[in-house]
């Protein structure tokens, strides 16, 4: 079996050791360039580390293992992947099913996918020049990024950039709440209009939101922020978005209800709106940033949608009965 391997940072080779133990794969550093060229990925990081490479990811399609090796690890919590014995338990059951293949004659691409490879959503924003281009037949490839967790504009965009600004290791211990109070300081809500498709991407758009707005997430998993359940009820794969919108609210109110949103308990609150959509549209009265992943994308305006099924990745095996 041929793997490549993606080390993010603070990764190394010798994290490859655990997963190429005992075993008579070829291993390369990077991805490959055509997907004939490996029967799978492995990838040692985080959220972020993910989607800088989720472009190719996508069109390689082969099998991907995610190793949490990042400050949040959200996607790969979202996989069940809550720790790096969870990723080598996984490793080693699709390893041992890709020899029993090859022992029998069955060749690495054909058949199914495996006991525990599963095919998965993953977000694409289109960048728009204008709302009006969104209404054009298709959107150039160049403005299209994929994200695989939480995307969004408003405060969770200064938070993100405060938090990109930490030293890894306070990232990876709350970087999230360390950066709150700083990004809070400062912020003013963000004037929105927030549409969605009504029951299919082709069907038109309903307004679900035009004002103030502290937070506008889109959500392909439950968690960001290293375990911040924003949207509880998310799939990565039932081909939807789950949108959280946070209105306006004074800054002490939010700080005093922050702790909800670890338990879902947000979605109570009279100020929160939440819903699923096809697909969405978002217009802010002046630029803003949209970051996903902790990564900045593009500006606003922007569409996003669900790419389905886009993904292939390695996941523990369900035990059940």
């Amino acid at each position: 079996m041929r793997v490549a391997a993606i080390l993010g940072l603070g990764s190394s080779t010798g994290h490859l050791n655990p997963f190429a133990r005992n075993s008579d794969s070829l291993w390369q550093l990077g991805l490959p360039a055509n997907p004939t060229d490996a029967d799978a990925i492995l990838i040692f990081g985080g959220d972020g580390t993910v989607h800088r490479h989720l472009p190719q990811l996508v069109k390689l399609h082969l099998p991907v293992l995610v190793v949490p090796h990042g400050s949040g690890n959200d996607f790969a919590r979202a996989l069940k992947l809550r720790s790096v014995g969870d990723a080598l338990a996984a490793w080693r059951q699709f390893a041992s099913g890709q020899h029993a293949r090859e022992d029998s004659g069955v060749g690495p691409h054909e058949g199914d996918d495996g006991d525990n490879v599963r095919r998965i959503d993953v977000g694409v924003i289109s960048g728009l020049s204008s709302p009006r281009a969104a209404e054009a037949a298709s959107v150039l490839e160049s403005h299209r990024h994929y994200f695989c967790c939480v995307g969004g504009v408003g405060l969770d965009v200064e938070v993100a950039r405060y938090a990109n600004r930490l030293p890894r290791t306070m990232r990876r211990r709350g970087g999230y709440l360390l950066s709150l109070l700083p990004a809070l300081f400062g912020f003013q809500p963000v004037v929105v209009k927030v549409q969605a498709s009504r029951d299919h991407p082709s069907s038109g758009f309903d307004t679900r939101h035009d004002g103030p707005a502290m937070v506008v997430a889109f959500a392909n998993t439950p968690t960001y922020g290293g375990g911040i359940l924003i949207a509880p009820h998310a799939r990565l794969d039932d081909g939807k978005l789950e949108v959280c919108l946070v209105g306006a609210m004074a800054k002490a109110r939010l700080l005093r209800l922050f702790p909800s949103v670890y338990s879902g308990r947000h979605l109570n609150l009279s100020e929160v709106r939440y819903f699923q959509a096809d697909r969405l549209r978002i217009e802010t009265e002046k630029p803003s940033q949209v970051y996903a992943d902790g990564e900045y994308v593009c500006p606003t305006p922007v569409d996003v949608t669900v790419e389905r099924a886009a993904l292939k990745v390695i996941v523990p095996v369900s035990r059940t009965g």
